[in-house]
């Protein structure tokens, strides 16, 4: 659900809008006092129209607190990967959510929240493999080249 309460200038633009609504203002003025160009105050016209005030609030207003109730659900104890998920892989844990608990985050962002609360990933990591390399040669001209082809 979007948050209603209007800034400043949203609450302006409401107010200009209603005006060239009420035809007490031309859009040209309107864009003009707004600080913006004729094409862009006729297309918040039409969202106005569209969406009502609505249409002045950006759409991520409100998204950046359900990050925060994660981390903060995930700080107290209450974290799902602790508990009810205990052993899924940042990227199962992502899944389960959006399955599950109808929370959508992107990968990153539930192994950012789990590093935070302290909850490493599950995954035991294999040590890289080292490659052996041959013995260097000590004198230009000794290693020795060698032709598979069957030709002269």
């Amino acid at each position: 659900m979007k948050d209603l309460t209007l800034s400043q200038l949203e609450q302006t633009r409401l107010h200009l809008l209603n005006s060239v609504l009420e035809y007490q203002l031309p859009v040209i003025q309107a864009a003009e006092i707004m600080g913006a160009s004729e094409r862009h105050a006729w297309r918040l016209l039409a969202a106005y129209r569209r969406e009502g005030a609505a249409a002045f609030a950006h759409p991520n207003r409100g998204l950046q607190t359900t990050q925060h109730d994660l981390r903060r659900r995930g700080e107290s104890g209450g974290q799902p990967a602790s508990t009810a998920y205990a052993g899924a892989n940042h990227t199962h844990l992502t899944e389960l959510l959006k399955e599950r608990e109808l929370i959508v985050l992107s990968r990153p962002t539930v192994r950012r929240i789990l590093s935070r609360a302290g909850i490493p990933s599950p995954r035991d990591r294999r040590p890289g493999k080292h490659q052996v390399r041959r013995q260097w040669m000590p004198q230009a001209g000794k290693l020795v080249q060698i032709d598979g082809s069957f030709h002269r």
